[in-house]
């Protein structure tokens, strides 16, 4: 097994909902995205994914969470958007896309900061 990854990033703001703190205010994030996978096989050219597709099918889903207030985007009407969601949220989205007989998203990372992430995985 082959496990690749690539960092990403966007912009965005939010408010913590259920949250006593200053979280609960608007504020906003530089947020850096992890994206990893898990390639069984190699291709012909020695590559498990070809790392401009793992970039581009990121890039291309953080461009609908880039530069959005992400309490009024749909996967977060009902869910606090919180660096756990987003992370649950991006690796449902980019599995879709990208899962395959060979290629498996194995966690996405969320970071709020240089000192916080949340990783989700299944």
């Amino acid at each position: 097994m082959y496990r690749l990854t690539i960092t990403s990033s966007f912009a965005a703001a939010h408010n913590l909902v259920n949250y006593q703190g200053d979280c609960e205010n608007l504020h906003g994030h530089n947020w850096k995205v992890d994206v990893t996978v898990t390639a069984r096989d190699l291709d012909k050219a020695g590559l498990g994914i070809d790392f401009k597709l793992l970039k581009k099918e990121t890039r291309d889903l953080l461009q609908t969470l880039d530069h959005k207030y992400l309490n009024q985007l749909a996967p977060f009407l009902d869910a606090s958007p919180s660096s756990e969601q987003i992370a649950r949220h991006l690796y449902g989205e980019i599995s879709q896309r990208l899962n395959s007989d060979n290629i498996a998203v194995l966690e996405v990372t969320v970071w709020e900061s240089d000192v916080a992430r949340a990783t989700y995985y299944e």
